[in-house]
This record gives structure tokens, C-alpha cells and sequence, in this order.
């Protein structure tokens, strides 16, 4: 009674009890246990004390997980069967949220031996190995992966692993995205093709790319596109000083400056082939840092206006390269593309001439670099939000040939390295990124249907478009060089008289000109392809 009134154990909310209530309990009433057995010491056995001690807890802490369980017990007929790969924290907390759904949890899986063939909440903790093996006499309905500390390449390799065993897939947020006030179950995320075409930078130097990046001004070219745009997020979490935004196009840059108006920035509304507008800017602005994202990439539409592609794409570059060098800008990076190797289409030959351009340019005090690497996923034109605009009108997925295969990146993680072979530039190279290796489009697609959980969708196959290749070539060619970094190498130099390149140039602006022939000239490798 002593404890019970003088510590008020009534009065803690017991439908929220968890253990730190219950070993709260025994430590608070200890010192009312000594002090009773020291009032009646040599009157009342030490024994019979103890055990009221003991029968007071054991009562206690029985009511009060019994009232616990019968509040929070579940109504919901549990219909389905789930599996929790990973049995820590995340894995654990996942597995009390699922109390009020249909699920009830069969399994935990862990690589952890320890805890294999224990049980956590009476849920079994098995291995990967003993999974498969269940998985040939018994269906699951859910499989969740609840490993926000492990990289995407960890997780992508489970998923690649179980896919086609469960009808329902879904995993946590990395670490640094998962909201603490949010319930882990509402937070899951289904599986897409983000997660499975990641596969996390081997050789990301954070701190380079800080040292590069901090207390900087950047000026970023092409600031609304998908690459500018991400280039711009990567600058604001490397703490430039201040981020300068150019692009001509109006809504894509107001939706960059929504995004960042709490930071450093200042957005233009300028395009580079205003030289006169360009020069204003740096100017003004003195930048540090010129990340050059700018040009016309899609590859059907740059085919129907080369004029417009020459202009905006050659002489834009070569408009900022030139200022560059003539205001001593620190640092100018271009980025390219995996279609300026032996290019097929317009596209890819003016981004191999700006290339060109770079590397055999005077630099004087700049420090020049381009970064060629393949397609970006979810990048604007790109197969996957075209896959989805289709899904959601209902189908078909267009694919333009079985075979057809591309490099991907997650967006993220190109702009990285970007930042990272940025760090690394002193004498105007090409730097090639590690794409992996080349992705089907038409298993992309079938992979984007099962996804979707639309199995009535259909692919259709519509035959290669314009200046389209079936295989991209190969980024990193013999005698390209590795670097420090597994994900970085040094493209060969291509050495061009830049007076005669400066020529060539302006021969391709000239009225009544050849184009096509004149930019087969100054790029013997171009073969153009009309129909694919």
C-alpha cells in the first residue's frame, strides 16, 4: 500500500506501456522495498518481505500488460501472411504496427547467425536460406525490407533475389529519409524501378566534393532540366555560398527557385546562345564554379531543328567557354553525354564538338573538364515517366525495338560524380562515368508492368525513331584511364587546331551551308542514321 498510494503505480497511462515501464517500476520500488525491510527489520522475517515485494511486482506489471494487450489487441482478422527482412529496430517496430492490418507476421529474416532460430514476439527469426525454402510449400503475401542503414545495392540485391516470390514488395526509406514522428509502417514505401536500377556509388569522396563546392559561388547552366536541377540541389547541400540559376525556359526554372528560395540563390531568365545577356551574368555575378547542364537532348526533336540545336547547344557552350576563360572563372564543367561517342544523331555530334571545343581551348587560369555518362533515370523525355504517363492512360508501352538497350543512373547519383570529377579537373579532360552495365528496355518495361500491378497492360513495339541507335557504345574505351575513383575515368584527348575547329564553327552558322556535311566534318566518326 506504502508504494502503491506514495508512487502513484496507478496513474501511468497503462495502454501505453512499453519495457521501460515495467523495469521503471521494479527500480522505483526498490528503494520502497529497503525501507520497509529496514522498519521491520528483527520483527518481521526478511523473507516474507522480499516475497511481498516480489508478488507486488508480479501483480503489478501482470495487470498492467494485460490491460496493455486486451486495449491494444486486434479486431482485424488477419487474412494475410507477411515477411520482415531484418530483425532490428526498423524490422521490429514494422512488425507492432501490423497489430490493426490483415497481416499478421510470419517471419523475420536475418543475416545476423545470433539471432537465426530465435524469436522475437513469438515471430521466428530465420535465415535467407530457410525463407526460400518455405517459400516452396507456403505463399506470402508481403515481403518488407526494413534496412534503412544498408546501402541501395544491398537492398537492390534482395529485391532481385525474392521478387518473384512474393506478390507484394515494399521497403524503408534510407536512414536519413525516414521521419521519426511517423509511424514506420506509413512510411514503406512499394518497390520501383529507381530501386532496382540504383546501384550506389562505389566511390563518392564526400569531403572533395565539400571542399570543391563549400562557400563557393556556382553558376549552373540548364538550372530548370533534370540535370541542372539535381546539380542545383547537390550545390545547396554542399553549402555553397551562393547558387546562381540560368535557364530560357520560364516554368522549369520557377520550379527549381520554389524548391531552393529558402537558400542563397538568384534566378535568370537567360539563354546561352545571348552571349551579351551570359557576359552580364558573369559580370555580376563572378562565379567560382560553372556547372554548363544547357542544351537540347532529346533526340527526335533535336533531328527536326538542327539549326536551333547548333545554335543552342555549339555555339551556347562555346559562348561560355569563351567567357570563362575571359573572366578567369576557377572552375567550368560540361556535361555531356554517352551519344557524343561515334554519334548517330545531331544530338550527340554537337555535344562531341563541344567536347572538342573544350579540350582544345587556351584555358589560361580555368580549369576545364567535360563529364560523359549515359541516360539519367526520371530525367524529363526519359523512358520511365514515359512508361508512366502510358499506365496511366491505360497502355500500351511503347517500345521502339526488342533488343534496344541503355545505361541508367539515378539522377542523384550522376550529379554526384559530376560534383566529384568536377573536384578532380586540371587539364580539360573527358571524364566517363561507370554506367554498369546496359538495361533492356523491353524488360524494363515488362518489370514496370509487374510493378504497376497492371497485368492487362500490353508493349508494343514501334520501331527506332530518328537518329536512334539499337546499343549505345560502350563509355569507357580501351586506353581511357582509371582514376583514384572506381566510378571516374579519363577519356583519351582528341587534339583539333582550335583555330581551324573556331573556323568550322562558324562555317556551320554560315547561310546556305551543309550542315549535316559540315559537322560530318569536323566529326569524321558522325554517321547519321534517318531511320534508326
Amino acid at each position: 500500500m506504502t508504494s502503491f498510494f506514495l508512487l502513484r503505480d496507478y496513474s501511468a497511462s497503462w495502454s501505453k506501456s512499453t519495457q521501460k515501464t515495467f523495469l521503471r517500476k521494479i527500480f522505483v520500488n526498490f528503494p520502497v522495498f529497503c525501507i520497509v525491510a529496514l522498519s521491520f527489520y528483527g520483527k518481521v522475517p526478511f523473507a516474507l518481505i522480499f516475497s511481498e515485494f516480489l508478488f507486488y511486482l508480479l501483480a503489478l506489471n501482470f495487470s498492467v500488460y494485460s490491460y496493455y494487450y486486451l486495449v491494444n489487441r486486434s479486431f482485424v482478422a488477419k487474412t494475410k501472411l507477411a515477411v520482415i527482412y531484418g530483425a532490428g529496430a526498423a524490422g521490429t517496430k514494422i512488425a507492432l504496427e501490423f497489430i490493426n492490418t490483415e497481416y499478421r507476421v510470419k517471419y523475420f529474416v536475418d543475416d545476423d547467425i545470433r539471432l537465426q532460430k530465435r524469436s522475437i514476439g513469438s515471430v521466428r527469426v530465420i535465415s535467407k536460406e530457410r525463407l526460400k525454402h518455405e517459400l516452396l510449400s507456403q505463399k506470402f503475401d508481403l515481403f518488407v525490407i526494413a534496412l534503412p542503414r544498408e546501402s541501395q545495392k544491398v537492398v537492390k540485391n534482395i529485391i532481385d533475389e525474392f521478387q518473384d516470390d512474393f506478390s507484394q514488395i515494399k521497403i524503408m526509406p534510407s536512414l536519413e529519409n525516414i521521419l521519426q514522428d511517423e509511424s514506420f509502417l506509413s512510411q514503406l514505401k512499394p518497390v520501383s524501378l529507381y530501386d532496382l536500377l540504383s546501384r550506389g556509388s562505389k566511390s563518392l569522396d564526400k569531403k572533395a566534393i565539400s571542399n570543391f563546392i563549400k562557400n563557393k559561388v556556382v553558376l549552373v547552366t540548364g538550372a530548370g532540366g533534370s540535370i541542372g536541377s539535381e546539380i542545383v540541389r547537390q550545390c545547396v547541400k554542399y553549402e555553397a555560398d551562393q547558387v546562381i540559376l540560368l535557364d530560357h525556359g520560364e516554368f522549369n526554372l520557377y520550379k527549381i527557385t520554389d524548391e531552393c528560395e529558402s537558400y542563397n540563390i538568384k534566378s535568370i531568365l537567360c539563354s546561352v546562345s545571348d552571349k551579351k545577356g551570359l557576359e552580364e551574368v558573369y559580370k555580376k555575378y563572378t562565379p567560382n564554379i560553372i556547372f554548363h547542364s544547357a542544351a537540347y537532348k532529346h533526340v527526335p526533336l533535336v533531328e527536326g531543328n538542327v539549326d536551333k540545336a547548333i545554335v543552342n547547344n555549339i555555339m551556347g557552350t562555346k559562348n561560355a567557354i569563351d567567357l570563362a576563360v575571359e573572366y578567369g572563372i576557377g572552375s567550368f564543367i560540361l556535361i555531356s553525354t554517352d551519344k557524343a561517342v561515334r554519334p548517330t544523331n545531331v544530338m550527340g555530334v554537337t555535344k562531341r564538338i563541344c567536347e572538342l571545343y573544350l579540350q582544345n581551348v587556351d584555358p589560361k587560369k580555368t580549369k576545364f573538364a567535360a563529364v560523359r555518362f549515359g541516360n539519367v533515370l526520371g530525367s524529363s523525355g526519359s523512358v520511365i515517366p514515359k512508361f508512366e504517363e502510358q499506365i496511366r492512360r491505360g497502355g500500351p508501352l511503347t517500345v521502339t525495338h526488342p533488343d534496344i538497350t541503355r545505361y541508367f543512373m539515378l539522377i542523384s547519383e550522376a550529379c554526384e560524380l559530376v560534383l566529384q570529377a568536377g573536384a578532380m579537373a586540371k587539364n580539360s579532360e573527358v571524364f566517363v562515368l561507370d554506367m554498369g552495365k546496359p538495361v533492356k528496355i523491353l524488360d524494363l518495361a515488362k518489370q514496370f508492368i509487374k510493378l504497376s500491378g497492371r497485368d492487362d497492360i500490353t508493349i508494343k513495339i514501334v520501331g527506332l525513331r530518328q537518329g536512334e541507335k539499337l546499343y549505345e557504345e560502350l563509355l569507357i574505351e580501351e586506353g581511357d584511364t582509371s582514376t583514384d575513383y572506381k566510378d571516374i575515368f579519363v577519356g583519351k584527348k582528341t587534339f583539333y587546331d582550335i583555330n581551324t575547329l573556331n573556323q568550322d564553327i562558324e562555317s556551320l552558322m554560315e547561310d546556305n551551308i551543309d550542315q549535316l556535311r559540315m559537322l560530318k566534318k569536323i566529326v569524321p566518326e558522325f554517321e547519321h542514321r534517318l531511320n534508326g
